[in-house]
């Protein structure tokens, strides 16, 4: 079978897609014939060698965070689904994998997938899995939204940003999205109540705000300033600066920023999927590349002014 890896650390261009033994199914493991995946922060940071403890540096390295797709086949002891069953699901991000989601097959436990949404294709599937499980928690479990509550959400064009802005109004958050303006009328469709140009709009021009979730990680001190009181921040945008600001907020309580590693198991999946059979949740897609063309997809990603996900289709014999 075909799968992206990466033989060393380096640009998008690193990114190799090889022919590898297709693999089986282990106890409680479901092998999965995946139809897309879609790019990451986390599949650049592994590919550019940023992440070393958890990717190691034993080659090949396979890429992909996400996948949607078929089930192929279940291993001993899994129950719950059989083959030709459509799911989506994540490979663990904090281990290494030979092969990950952007392979024409993937094995994972039967905990990190579920029923993928019915009325969704597997490329806009594929959009979701991270997006969608990422705002969830940030906005479920993280900060605990409430009905009412004043929402900033930072970077809304992106994948994460556009899944927050539509989990945020469906949770009854007053939604202020902080993108370009040109994305305006999208951020409103999706349900924002005001869209502001951050290349216009200043921190200090802006709140309070009861929640800030933030998918930039800059000035993050800046935004903190912006909580009302008992408000909560929370960061997915992880750099050296974020971390410092995260760490030098500790000490303010409920205004301590927050942060996690997206990690989404069967029950998040499940929600998502519930969000989005009930018209809370829609993807937002950028473009579809290809597996052979993954490389350009990793490209457009680190050049930035996405909107929502750039999604990588593999199709069979993809090369």
């Amino acid at each position: 079978m075909k799968a992206a890896q990466i033989t060393s650390f380096g640009a998008a261009d690193v990114l190799q897609i090889n022919d590898v033994d297709r693999p089986a199914p282990g106890a409680g493991e479901v092998l999965v014939s995946v139809e897309a995946s879609s790019v990451n922060g986390h599949d650049v940071i592994v590919r550019a060698g940023e992440v070393k403890m958890i990717s190691g540096r034993r080659f090949p390295i396979g890429v992909g965070l996400d996948f949607a797709g078929v089930v192929a086949a279940t291993g001993a002891g899994v129950e719950g689904y059989r083959a030709g069953d459509r799911v989506w699901g994540m490979v663990h991000p904090r281990q290494r994998h030979s092969v990950a989601g952007a392979a024409e097959y993937v094995v994972v436990p039967a905990g990190r997938i579920s029923a993928a949404p019915v009325d969704l294709s597997s490329v806009e599937a594929a959009a979701l899995v991270v997006a969608g499980s990422t705002a969830l928690i940030a906005l479920r479990d993280s900060v605990h939204l409430a009905d009412g509550e004043r929402v900033l959400v930072r970077g809304a064009a992106g994948g994460v940003g556009t899944a927050a802005v539509q989990l945020a109004h469906a949770m009854g958050g007053h939604v202020t999205a902080l993108a370009r303006d040109r994305h305006a009328e999208l951020l409103t469709d999706l349900g924002a109540d005001e869209v502001l140009d951050y290349r216009s709009t200043t921190s200090d021009q802006i709140g309070p705000f009861d929640v800030i979730v933030d998918t930039v990680g800059t000035e993050l001190h800046c935004y903190r300033s912006r909580l009302a009181k008992g408000g909560r921040m929370v960061t997915v945008g992880l750099s050296p600066s974020a971390l410092a600001a995260i760490a030098a907020s500790s000490v303010h309580g409920s205004r301590r920023i927050r942060t996690f590693s997206a990690n989404p198991e069967t029950p998040v999946l499940r929600a998502v999927a519930d969000h989005v059979t009930s018209g809370a949740l829609r993807p937002v897609i950028d473009s579809v590349y290809p597996l052979a063309d993954i490389a350009a997809a990793h490209q457009a990603f680190e050049r930035g002014g996405v909107v929502g996900k750039h999604v990588v289709t593999v199709p069979r014999s993809s090369v």
